[in-house]
């Protein structure tokens, strides 16, 4: 992967640097790309760069593979994309597994392949700059967790960096007036297994997303009477109108999301009559705009209609044991759980310069051929990717 046209070890270079803060932790050298995250992205490009013998390393925060799904989802959850679309580089799912899988396949099928790999656990990037001087990355890390923590600092160099931490590294907890003296349990929905513990009991379920959906729809097949806010408007559309795959890059995205809202109010008809309101644009574009991801609905519209779940708008506050909402109801609630989303936490540690290329991997991850376009053996003026 050297080329020795692009000798780094220059007199001028030298004079420049200083040494101080430049060696001021243990360094090691990656030949090869520093791949951020131990997910199904990282993994997908670690393993599309070993077919092509390109040597790399993975630093991942968690003690496992695929950690937000492991740790930080709901029992229920399946695959939103049919199996095809979200498969490592040459390994398809197994033929039995379904259109759709668990999570508990998913994790499965990840667990088996990751052996070919060896991912650098407990290990939290707590920056990553881009050296001009040199035209390399300094990752630096702290091995955290673990059975020997350290707050040992270490810096990896290399020439290329593959951030594929995700986009729901962090939860969002909102502000709310009250909150804190509400007296019942209110949690996050990462951290929502299940409605077994809900039975019997009134749920405010804050945010109408797919975790959203998804945790009402599951409270209620628990026997819980779930309330879902809904604070802005969605996309609702059936989960099978997915069969077919989303490629705005083969027909235009107007076009495409014409059809779909045609088919979303074909098949699922006038739901603002039941308190969800439809955006103007389509889901692609809504999602390029906003960053929002259409919802799937796979069986809450039903409940919704016939209403075993309710749905309400925005809070104004939270009183004891209550929840005053902006049309002035006031709902006895027993417990919330907060779908309120997830970000990404690569801005707090991630510093770009303009000189950096920046390569978006998002919309073709798992194509067999993309690791072959991002890291060509032969060439070395592409910096850095984000899956």
């Amino acid at each position: 992967m050297h080329n020795n046209s692009t000798c780094l070890s220059t007199p001028d270079m030298l004079q420049s640097i200083d040494y101080r803060t430049f060696f001021s932790c243990w360094c090691i050298w990656v030949n090869g790309p520093v791949i951020v995250g131990a997910g199904p992205s990282g993994l997908a490009v670690g393993l599309g760069l070993k077919q092509q013998g390109v040597p790399f390393i993975i630093l991942e925060r968690a003690n496992c593979i695929a950690s937000l799904w492991q740790n930080r989802t709901y029992d229920r959850l399946k695959l939103h994309l049919p199996k095809q679309f979200c498969q490592l580089p040459n390994f398809p799912f197994p033929e039995d597994f379904p259109e759709y899988p668990t999570k508990n396949q998913f994790i499965a099928y990840l667990e088996y392949r990751h052996f070919e790999i060896s991912p650098n656990f407990n290990e939290t990037v707590q920056s990553a700059k881009y050296d001009e001087t040199f035209g390399l990355w300094r990752v630096r890390r702290v091995l955290v967790g673990g059975p020997r923590p350290s707050q040992i600092e270490v810096e990896y160099i290399c020439q290329w960096l593959v951030v594929a931490s995700g986009e729901n590294a962090e939860k969002i907890v909102p502000e709310f007036e009250g909150l804190e003296s509400f007296g019942g349990d209110v949690m996050h929905a990462c951290d929502y297994k299940s409605g077994e513990n809900f039975r019997g009991k009134q749920v405010l379920v804050v945010g109408c997303g797919n975790s959203g959906m998804e945790v009402s729809l599951d409270l209620r097949n628990h026997n819980a009477r779930p309330s879902m806010v809904v604070r802005s408007s969605g996309s609702a559309r059936e989960i099978n109108l997915c069969t077919g795959g989303l490629h705005d890059e083969v027909v235009a995205t107007l076009f495409i999301d014409k059809i779909l809202i045609f088919l979303a109010w074909l098949i699922l008809g006038n739901v603002e009559k039941y308190g969800l309101k439809r955006p103007k644009i389509g889901p692609l574009q809504l999602k390029n705009a906003a960053g929002k991801t259409p919802v799937l609905d796979i069986g809450a519209l039903s409940k919704i209609r016939s209403g075993e779940i309710k749905v309400v708008p925005g809070i104004k506050k939270f009183l004891s044991g209550q929840v005053e909402l902006l049309d002035r109801e006031v709902l006895d609630i027993d417990s919330v759980v907060l779908a309120t989303g997830y970000c990404s936490n690569v801005p707090s540690w991630l510093k770009l310069v303009s000189s950096v290329l920046l390569l978006s991997c998002r919309s073709n991850l798992w194509n067999e051929n993309l690791l072959i376009k991002v890291f060509p053996l032969d060439v070395l003026h592409l910096e850095f990717a984000y899956c």
